[in-house]
């Protein structure tokens, strides 16, 4: 059966008629030597929306968060992050393998927030036998949720008088900033870096800025460089993330719309656990029933979801719409009947 509609994840989307038509007529030139205009423009316009100096364009989020991690840790440096953060949890482990840091994992709360005072007894002491603890990491959204402000307050004033650095993973900072109402400017105040993905929720066929301050984006474009980063004519590609940016930020409403109205039509089942999304993630636990039967069933009528995570995890995104929750939901229903 074709994939008719496709719930695994925001990174699925593809690039519309419109976003076509601006890569092709992109001006380009050699990024590593600089000579990029549309390359300097995204830059530009993502450094702009977070409120930092600079950006640098990289070709996947997982290589910019690593990028960061190194900007602000060096070999046998630690850095904290939560369980369930994407740069610890779900990027190969390569601040450890390729940057010799060492992760400090901290329990996530449901809220994915981290405890203040498991943060601080973190951190180590400057003695010998311990690895420098250097970098705090934050994530928002962090599983579909939007970190609360006060807990982001709290955790930067406790980085800054424990003298650490912070890095923001804002792979989906639009999707928190039009859920929350606060600008990703003020998102991201007080952060040393950020990195922000262009080719999730906002549809463009690849890439994340990391911005931060001109000296820690000078560090980053050589780690870029070294991590074989280094773009061409990448302008072609930047134009879709710039047509993303233009267009597509506003229209993450509709998605997290379209998670709300699944979760509301999944949570009528009994059988169901579904967590009321904040973004366009829903999570949803089926105990006493075959998680794994249920994905292959819908998949036998073109829908298909992500069970990667223990559980089935369902991303609205531009390529669905209504239809497709429709069509996901009548696939549950006719599931549950079948197995009663």
């Amino acid at each position: 059966m074709p994939i008719l509609h496709d719930f695994r994840s925001d990174t699925v989307t593809r690039p519309s008629a419109e976003m076509r038509a601006a890569m092709a007529q992109a001006p380009v030139g050699d990024d590593v030597y600089g000579d990029d205009p549309t390359v300097a423009a995204l830059e530009a316009e993502v450094a702009r929306r977070t409120g930092k100096d600079e950006g640098a364009f990289f070709p996947t989020g997982t290589q910019s968060n690593l990028a960061a991690l190194m900007v602000h840790c060096a070999r046998g440096d630690e850095y904290i992050a939560g369980q369930q953060a994407h740069c610890y949890r779900f990027e190969a482990g390569g601040a450890a393998v390729l940057g010799s840091i060492q992760p400090q994992p901290i329990e996530n709360l449901p809220d994915g927030t981290m405890a203040l005072e498991k943060i601080e007894k973190a951190i180590k002491l400057d003695d010998m036998h311990f690895a420098r603890t250097r970098l705090l990491a934050l994530e928002n959204t962090i599983g579909g949720r939007v970190l609360p402000q006060a807990f982001v307050a709290d955790a930067l004033g406790l980085a800054r008088r424990a003298g650490l650095a912070t890095h923001l993973d804002g792979a989906r900072i639009f999707n928190a900033a039009v859920a929350s109402g606060i600008a990703p400017a003020d998102l991201a105040e007080g952060f040393d870096t950020v990195s922000v993905c262009l080719s999730k929720g906002l549809g463009a066929p690849v890439g994340t800025v990391l911005a931060g301050s001109d000296a820690s984006i000078g560090k980053a474009k050589r780690i870029r460089k070294m991590l074989g980063g280094g773009m061409r004519q990448s302008g072609i590609v930047a134009a879709g993330a710039l047509h993303a940016l233009a267009h597509n930020v506003e229209r993450l409403a509709e998605d997290h719309w379209l998670a709300a109205t699944l979760a509301e039509g999944l949570a009528r089942h009994e059988g169901l656990l579904v967590e009321a999304p904040q973004t366009n993630i829903v999570f949803m636990d089926c105990p006493g029933i075959d998680g794994t039967a249920l994905a292959a069933f819908l998949a036998e009528r073109g829908v298909i979801v992500s069970g990667r995570y223990g559980q089935l995890r369902w991303v609205t995104h531009l390529d669905v719409g209504e239809d497709a929750v429709e069509a996901a939901l009548a696939g549950v229903a006719a599931f549950l009947e079948r197995v009663g």
